[in-house]
């Protein structure tokens, strides 16, 4: 006879606390007397797109899941995982259980909203309910929108009413963590190794998953320097769900009104991706700026891509980047409006080249951050604004501490001139915008 389990599957939300779709699933067990079945898929659709096999993101997850296996291990239960497509893996499922119900939490970009469409569908062929809830954000979807129901599209007045919404709709922590017991009762199961997977173990360096206060208090004062430890690098974090953006938002709102606007930010791009998907799809937020005739010249990409662009400032967050997978958030504006403005490559070549690298790679934050940059997104830098790499440093790294410790190089010969003269980069690029923005 069939085991009848619920099933939860596990996707950006990798941990026991405070996961909302995890809290659901296990009190629906204790109250209908039934076990959790703990399910990762390593997602061979998306997988099998990755170009190098060296990839920290794989591995950072890898890690994870075994963290979390040896939480489980220690309490008599064991997380299932599997390396295929989650259609395969769920028709396997739906023939190997009785599967009383599937639970799981929102993901909002365009691939993983047909993923699910697809799988609600075998579901509901098969008389099983699919259930699924708000976890990587704090407030989504139609949450905080217009008072005539419209999606904002300017960040202040989102902020604005998201800060009122909040001071109404604080969020509730969700005590999964309490609820363990009702996982299945198992042996350990073995979990593919990267290699298996056809992956490598990387020289990843994982950052803490716990925050000093004492930082967040002076993030406002720290954040733009990129020398010193001034951020939390809590991003790939939030990314993956290692830790809960609403336990974070509970515990620092009170610490630096800046930092909290981080969440809020992150929020806002997020909901712009639900009501406009076509952003994540390749388009400019603002249309006109399809009509943009950039040079995409692949040489200087490729310089660009490498650090050597003759502009430290670029060049030490291109090399942070590549050896790191990590990058500042004020260097990512500046390598970002480099691309755009000085070179007048395509912020999709940006983009892409950011979602390969990046440890916290997120497809609604990274566009937004891109199309910012290049004016092309909402609430965007003006076009005109066209960040002097120059200026930039004297501001940010005067003492070319950061730029240092990735060109060591910096005064010798090797170090490469610049591509570009920024003044005629500047008056090109305005040439090039206006061309296409004309009424």
């Amino acid at each position: 006879m069939k085991d009848t389990v619920l099933i939860f599957w596990f996707r950006r939300d990798l941990r026991f606390e405070d996961n909302v779709g995890l809290y659901h699933a296990l009190y629906q067990a204790k109250l209908n007397g039934h076990k959790v079945l703990p399910l990762f898929i390593f997602d061979k659709t998306i997988l099998d797109k990755l170009e190098h096999k060296n990839d920290r993101r794989v591995d950072f997850i890898h890690r994870t899941i075994m963290n979390m296996q040896s939480e489980l291990v220690d309490k008599g239960k064991s997380m299932w995982v599997e390396n295929d497509q989650p259609i395969n893996v769920f028709n396997i499922y739906l023939k190997k259980y009785m599967v009383a119900g599937v639970y799981t939490n929102h993901d909002y970009e365009p691939l993983a909203i047909e993923r699910d469409a697809e799988i609600k569908g075998l579901f509901e062929k098969n008389n099983i309910e699919f259930h699924s809830y708000k976890d990587q954000v704090i407030f989504e979807k139609d949450e905080v929108i217009k008072d005539d129901g419209k999606p904002y599209t300017i960040y202040t007045p989102y902020a604005n009413k998201w800060r009122t919404y909040w001071a109404g709709h604080v969020p509730q922590i969700h005590p999964s963590i309490k609820l363990m017991d009702y996982f299945v009762d198992s042996k350990p199961i073995v979990i593919p190794t990267l290699k298996v997977m056809g992956f490598e173990t990387t020289d990843l360096v994982v950052p803490p998953i716990k925050w000093e206060e004492g930082l967040v208090k002076k993030y406002t004062d720290q954040r733009n320097f990129p020398a010193i430890k001034g951020t939390t690098q809590l991003s790939i974090h939030l990314r993956f769900g290692t830790i809960s953006v609403r336990q974070l938002a509970l515990s620092t709102q009170s610490l630096n009104s800046t930092f909290f606007n981080e969440l809020i930010w992150r929020d806002f791009y997020h909901m712009i991706l639900w009501h406009f998907p076509q952003v994540g799809k390749g388009k400019s937020f603002k249309a006109q700026y399809d009509f943009i005739e950039w040079r995409n010249n692949e040489k200087e990409f490729q310089a660009w891509c490498e650090g050597k662009t003759g502009y430290p400032i670029v060049d030490a967050g291109m090399r942070e980047l590549n050896s790191t997978g990590f990058m500042h958030n004020r260097v990512r504006m500046i390598v970002a409006s480099f691309l755009t403005k000085h070179l007048l490559i395509d912020w999709r070549w940006g983009e892409a080249y950011f979602a390969q690298k990046l440890l916290d790679f997120d497809l609604a934050a990274n566009n937004g951050g891109w199309q910012w940059a290049s004016g092309s997104g909402c609430d965007a830098a003006p076009y005109f604004r066209v960040f002097n790499p120059r200026l930039q440093t004297e501001k940010f790294d005067k003492d070319l501490k950061y730029i240092r410790k990735w060109i060591p190089e910096l005064d010798s010969l090797s170090y490469p001139k610049p591509i570009v003269v920024h003044e005629d980069a500047r008056v090109r690029v305005l040439a090039a915008y206006a061309k296409a923005l004309k009424p």
